[in-house]
């Protein structure tokens, strides 16, 4: 894991205490050098989102990602769910592919 994807992890797994999280590098898909940690997908399952609308839990990964958002990473493709709405990872959209960047 590269230190980018392992920062959102530790900060995500402490504020969170998940039931599933997973943490995509998807930087690969667009026009950014080789190794870049620009694009990541999470998919996060916890008891904190009872409740909340979408909004709201984006707001709140937000709030804990705002360092990684200031310096580096450009996108977050975001996928919260309570414990009670989370039915697996088949339950996950695919990213989009890029559409930018000059490719």
């Amino acid at each position: 894991m590269k230190p980018v994807e392992q920062q959102i992890v530790s900060k995500l797994t402490e504020e969170f205490a998940p039931e599933h999280l997973q943490v995509v590098n998807e930087s690969h898909q667009h026009n950014v050098p080789p190794g870049s940690e620009s694009h990541f997908k999470v998919i996060l399952v916890s008891e904190v989102f009872v409740g909340k609308r979408q909004v709201q839990r984006h707001q709140m990964i937000y709030a804990v990602l705002g360092q990684e958002l200031s310096s580096g990473v450009h996108a977050l493709a975001l996928h919260t769910y309570s414990p009670d709405e989370w039915s697996g990872p088949t339950s996950v959209p695919d990213s989009p592919q890029c559409l930018g960047g000059g490719r």
